[in-house]
């Protein structure tokens, strides 16, 4: 009977610690706002605190409506968020964003794209949070190009590289692993 309440009253403070330990790692989000994934009791495969993630993420297509965000933003910030609350710390997290092809428009300030759209570009308060948590933003220089994009008009947190395949393949020779949309 002993070891059963010591056995319960151990439970007991691991539950208490393990939420706290939650709330806080949810007030310490890189997008504090931002999507995470739900915890799976159980599952065998969590985000390790002491790898390197080394991720580049390839988005090529645009939202289905141009006054949406991009899904491929918010799946990154879903990432992202996911290993900060599995303790993965910010050194550790070494993310890359390449815009080419239809996720180009995008990379544009709030202006140009009010401009070319007649609203403001929905992408850019979520690019500017990102970038403040770490994430590297390029895009594909034959993208804005083809796009007719004036580069004086990207937005300040994206770098304007030659060519996303050069980008992507080099990134990749770094150690980044690709993924694609």
């Amino acid at each position: 009977m002993k070891r059963l309440w010591m056995l319960a009253l151990v439970l007991a403070f691991a539950t208490l610690f393990s939420s706290r330990a939650l709330a806080q790692s949810a007030q310490n989000l890189p997008i504090p706002d931002g999507p995470v994934a739900q915890q799976i009791p159980g599952a065998k495969e969590l985000p390790d605190p002491q790898m390197d993630y080394k991720v580049v993420f390839d988005i090529s297509k645009a939202a289905p409506k141009a006054d949406e965000v991009n899904p491929g933003l918010t799946g990154i910030v879903r990432y992202l968020n996911t290993l900060a609350a599995n303790g993965v710390p910010a050194s550790r997290r070494k993310i890359a964003v390449v815009f080419h092809q239809d996720g180009t428009d995008i990379v544009m300030n709030n202006e140009a794209f009010k401009g070319r759209y007649g609203h403001d570009n929905p992408n850019v308060a979520l690019i500017n949070q990102m970038k403040e948590a770490g994430v590297d933003f390029r895009v594909c220089g034959k993208a804005v190009l083809a796009r007719k994009i004036d580069p004086k008009t990207i937005n300040r947190d994206i770098e304007l590289d030659l060519w996303a395949l050069t980008t992507l393949i080099n990134l990749q020779l770094r150690g980044y692993v690709r993924v694609a949309e």
